[in-house]
């Protein structure tokens, strides 16, 4: 099974897993990197970037090695609702920033 093949299979399994919360999706993948967006109402008492982790965690029951990079774009409005633009790296181990940080 070829990377984009496994990495749609692991998005397909979260959104069945968080699709009433939160839905994932390509935006485009090159090289070693991949963006993903999500979108939806999030679960208040879950950490926002657990759901950013738990593809990480369905990546390797495909036997995908991924990890969070940095949080390109984060949009929230008054009612919980969010959309959030991730780059992730293909096997590699680096650590989560957060764009605008200081």
């Amino acid at each position: 099974m070829e990377g984009v093949e496994k990495l749609e299979r692991v998005l397909g399994e979260f959104n069945r897993l968080h699709g009433a919360e939160a839905r994932a999706r390509i935006v485009e993948m090159k090289g070693d990197e991949v963006i993903i967006e999500f979108e939806g109402s999030f679960c208040a008492t879950c950490g926002l970037y657990d759901y950013f982790d738990d593809i990480r965690w369905e990546a390797m029951d495909f036997g995908l090695e991924i990890e969070p990079v940095e949080v390109l774009e984060a949009e929230e409005d008054d009612f919980e609702h969010g959309r959030y633009v991730v780059k992730y790296r293909i096997g590699g181990k680096p650590v989560l920033d957060i764009v605008g940080k200081d």
